[in-house]
């Protein structure tokens, strides 16, 4: 069974979500386009809930989220009750967030990195397992957050 994701964008960052969901589905996952798909300015906070959505349901097992900076699809991601993303920029914190914090989504900004570090930590998001142990608790704790 092929690891269902959900993507979204706003303006500035649909063109890497494009290009993730065609190295995506080429490489075995399935992939749900949240738009948005053009450079026609669009609110961010619409695209990030959809993908939200389908994380927090189950029909999706993470979700990705790109925007400018990363930073507003990150806040919008958040103030979803069960949503840990985590805007990352480089490998080793893409690689520590799953491994603690079990983020279900990650956020890029088109803006701040190129396209093959973009690429990069998507592998690395995808590929990194939640360590457990002391950490559940605390997983837990911030999924009780309201």
């Amino acid at each position: 069974m092929k690891t269902k994701l959900a993507l979204g964008a706003d303006h500035a960052g649909y063109e890497y979500k494009d290009k993730l969901i065609a190295y995506l589905s080429e490489n075995g996952y399935e992939c749900v386009d949240c738009g948005t798909n053009g450079p026609e300015s669009v609110d961010y906070p619409i695209h990030a809930s959809r993908v939200c959505e389908l994380v927090r349901s189950g029909e999706c097992a993470f979700g990705i989220l790109v925007c400018g900076t990363g930073i507003g699809m990150s806040i919008a991601a958040n103030k979803h009750r069960g949503i840990r993303a985590a805007l990352c920029n480089e490998a080793e914190s893409t690689a520590m967030t799953r491994h603690h914090n079990n983020s279900n989504v990650l956020c890029l900004g088109a803006r701040m990195i190129p396209f093959e570090t973009a690429l990069e930590l998507t592998k690395v998001f995808l590929t990194t397992e939640f360590d457990g142990g002391r950490h559940l608790r605390r997983v837990e704790m911030l999924d009780n957050l309201l």
